[in-house]
């Protein structure tokens, strides 16, 4: 007998593998895997998409805000100008009534600059020259310490913490 069971397993084929209970897991394992891996590239291209759409976003954004970044400031000088052209149609006007135009013309004016954090750069005689913010043109001759301000020739301006001309002054010379 034991040559009848010697002589089975030489006739058997070598590769022919014994069928097992572990077969179909591996094909629900790699079902499984294959399904999970198009959840996975599902996501993926869900992401992408999402990223393409938010940078295009951005980008006409990025364009609005330019096209009308001056859309607050020009809504604050329109009435400027509505004043100012009222002013012109006025047929017989007295220095006073041009004075007081002038002054709330000026005062719209001054408002929408505020509204809009455009300051003023207005120094005064004797502050020290800052090259930030005040151009020098000349340097004179005064009873006050070298490199300060002795006069000012025409304000300057910034528009929040950037400038946009600096003020013109006279600087005192070292003595």
């Amino acid at each position: 007998m034991q040559d009848q069971e010697n002589q089975a397993v030489p006739n058997a084929p070598a590769d022919a593998a014994p069928s097992t209970p572990a077969d179909p897991t591996l094909e629900e394992q790699l079902a499984s895997t294959e399904a999970r891996l198009a959840e996975m590239h599902d996501a993926f291209m869900r992401a992408k998409a999402d990223g393409e759409n938010i940078r295009r976003r951005a980008q006409e954004d990025v364009a609005k805000a330019h096209k009308f970044a001056v859309e607050s400031f020009a809504e604050a000088m329109v009435p400027v100008k509505d004043s100012l052209e009222m002013a012109l149609t006025v047929e017989s006007p007295s220095i006073d009534s041009l004075k007081e135009g002038v002054e709330m013309t000026l005062k719209q004016l001054t408002s929408a600059f505020e509204k809009n954090r455009l300051l003023e750069i207005l120094p005064q005689q004797g502050d020290k020259l800052d090259p930030m913010k005040h151009q020098a043109v000349a340097v004179v001759p005064a009873d006050q310490e070298a490199n300060t301000v002795v006069t000012v020739l025409q304000k300057g301006y910034m528009i929040a913490d950037r400038l946009l001309r600096p003020a013109i002054v006279t600087a005192a010379q070292a003595k």
